[in-house]
């Protein structure tokens, strides 16, 4: 995760042969930065693949697809939600449900509980492992429930605490839109899926997407934390930051 936060958002998925990058919520000397941090060269992409269209998604998009001349996947509608800056990028538009195949990895695309365009979630298949990569959900459907068993490794939103929400300093409509079905996960709301619905399989689960004013990453560790020791699961929790990567996670 080479940042999760409010202000951008951007992750790095990698094979022996293919490096795909999602979203682009970072600038293009940013990206650069991070990437560098965790020993990818930034000109080694292969693609860009992106979840939806908000700007902590995309700010960098434009500039950084321009630069590396790649294909960018992204659905149908959420192409035209994007201001390219008159640059024409090599899109490959799917529609959410689709399986996509880049390079040697297989993404499984669904869509998620947003108040975007068309936003979706993605699974990550290759060598026989699988990872997850779900963020800015109101909840999480059945569907998506399905589509994320016997994932290796998990990124999941926990983005606000319920409380902090109600009493930080958002206009009341925010607070409502946050809160809703078509907002962001709370970490009440991950401890309950953890509690019913993590698979055993996942071995490590990154927590993203956190909120700077709703949120500490402290408080988001340790319901998280007490979900998993209730259930009896020894799966690795880990905390994305906004600010800088992640270690890499090798499956």
């Amino acid at each position: 995760m080479l940042a999760s936060g409010s202000s951008g958002n951007s992750a790095l998925v990698s094979t022996g042969s293919t490096r795909l990058l999602v979203d682009a919520g970072l600038s293009r000397r940013e990206l650069i930065n991070r990437l560098a941090a965790v020993g990818e060269p930034f000109e080694r992409i292969d693609a860009i693949l992106i979840s939806h269209e908000h700007s902590d998604h995309v700010s960098g998009l434009p500039v950084i697809a321009k630069t590396l001349d790649v294909p960018v996947y992204l659905t149908h509608l959420a192409a035209p939600a994007i201001s390219w800056n008159g640059y024409q990028p090599k899109t490959e538009a799917f529609q959410a449900g689709m399986r996509l195949a880049i390079g040697d990895l297989e993404v499984d695309t669904f869509t998620i509980p947003h108040d975007a365009a068309d936003p979706v979630g993605f699974c990550f298949r290759s060598q026989g492992l699988k990872i997850g990569l779900v963020t800015d959900l109101g909840y999480i459907p059945e569907s998506i429930r399905f589509h994320l068993r016997g994932a290796d490794l998990l990124v999941l939103e926990s983005n606000h605490d319920l409380e902090m929400l109600k009493v930080g300093p958002y206009p009341w409509a925010v607070k409502q839109r946050v809160m809703s079905r078509n907002g962001h996960l709370s970490n009440d709301a991950v401890s309950d899926f953890i509690g019913s619905d993590l698979d055993g399989s996942v071995r490590t689960l990154v927590l993203g997407h956190l909120s700077e004013h709703n949120n500490h990453p402290e408080i988001a560790r340790l319901s998280a934390s007490q979900a998993l020791t209730a259930r009896g699961l020894g799966t690795r929790l880990v905390i994305a930051s906004r600010h800088e990567p992640t270690e890499t996670f090798d499956l």
